[in-house]
């Protein structure tokens, strides 16, 4: 492992967990809640749009709730509003001393007013709630200047101009709010580079729709593509399957440090991926819970545009000389990622 990459992460981790400062006592600006409960309800969206909510977030938020003596309600609403509404109303009328939610297609919203009513108050958890009392996410405008400087780099690194190239952008799903900040944060750096893109069909998590949109956008443009700004792992091995298609290799991003994304990244066949360990968030969305839980009044160093109080967990890039670093944290095991064809790629970088 690269001790110095790892450490880094740690650090940030501890940065994030400092920036709360508890104080006994409840009041009306977000702190308490249900003082006769000692429940933390917490909403995963789907199992879909990323694998890391059942395999990653649930036994990470379950433990740390556990272990500071508190009772865990971890539902996942599978990619259904309907049932993300009836999740929060059963949750609710069990008692929950706080809310966490991710939300899906702006499901959360209501479930937030409901428990905000009851005085509970609610943790937007990596996708942002308008009115929320707390945000606790990646920074991810930053995630999408990590993923614009993929796309320059690899562009300059197959000797193509990025002001002429022909790029296409394939972002994610317009309900959730991170989306357009992992858009604009990577706009931000390509257009600065001069890149425009030549297609962008409408953003979806969901790597076939993904695939199927990116294989129109191919063909309208004639089977020429420079490159591909993908806003997650998924989303980009659907690309790379119409990539391959085609017999064609070009500079693609994504987010999440998926086995998939990891194996395209170790083939060749992606340049990167934006890694968000997601026991640092968690880390830090537990530690800001619990404190709640105790009654105490978290103090907390930024807030988004609207004012509600955020913490911005600081994510990092992996590229084929650094997948070691996902698996030394514990994000992915060896033994899944380096399969098939993939595994002399592994031995030939050091994953193992």
């Amino acid at each position: 492992m690269k001790k110095s990459s790892w450490i880094s992460i740690a650090v940030a981790a501890s940065a994030a967990a400092l920036v709360l400062s508890g104080c006994s006592g409840a009041g009306d600006d977000g702190g308490g809640g249900d003082a006769t409960s000692t429940r933390a309800c917490v909403i995963l969206p789907d199992a879909a749009s990323s694998p890391r909510w059942e395999n990653g977030d649930r036994p990470a938020l379950d433990k740390a709730f556990t272990d500071a003596g508190f009772e865990a309600d971890i539902q996942n609403a599978q990619g259904d509003t309907a049932k993300y509404a009836t999740i929060g109303d059963q949750q609710l009328s069990k008692g929950c001393g706080v809310m966490l939610l991710v939300d899906y297609q702006g499901a959360a919203g209501a479930v937030m007013e409901k428990a905000q009513a009851q005085g509970i108050p609610v943790i937007a958890y990596d996708r942002p709630i308008t009115g929320a009392d707390y945000y606790v996410s990646f920074d991810n405008v930053k995630v999408g200047e990590l993923q614009g400087q993929m796309i320059v780099d690899g562009l300059k690194a197959a000797g193509k101009d990025p002001a002429t190239a022909v790029v296409v952008y394939m972002g994610g799903d317009a309900t959730d709010g991170n989306a357009k900040m992992f858009h604009d944060g990577a706009d931000s750096i390509m257009s600065a580079a001069g890149i425009k893109p030549a297609a962008e069909p409408t953003g979806v998590w969901d790597g076939e729709k993904t695939a199927t949109n990116f294989e129109q956008a191919l063909t309208g443009l004639g089977g020429h593509v420079d490159a591909v700004w993908a806003a997650n792992d998924p989303n980009a091995a659907g690309v790379i399957t119409i990539l391959d298609k085609n017999g064609l290799t070009v500079p693609v991003s994504g987010q999440d440090a998926t086995v998939t994304g990891l194996q395209n990244v170790l083939l060749g066949k992606q340049t990167g991926t934006v890694w968000k360990p997601f026991t640092l968030e968690a880390t830090a969305a537990s530690d800001l819970a619990i404190k709640l839980l105790k009654g105490e009044t978290p103090s907390v160093d930024k807030k988004l545009d609207d004012g509600t109080p955020y913490i911005a967990v600081t994510p990092n890039v992996i590229t084929i000389d650094n997948v070691q670093d996902v698996v030394d944290g514990g994000d992915a095991k060896a033994s899944d990622i380096c399969t098939g064809d993939v595994a002399a790629a592994c031995a030939e970088h050091g994953v193992g």
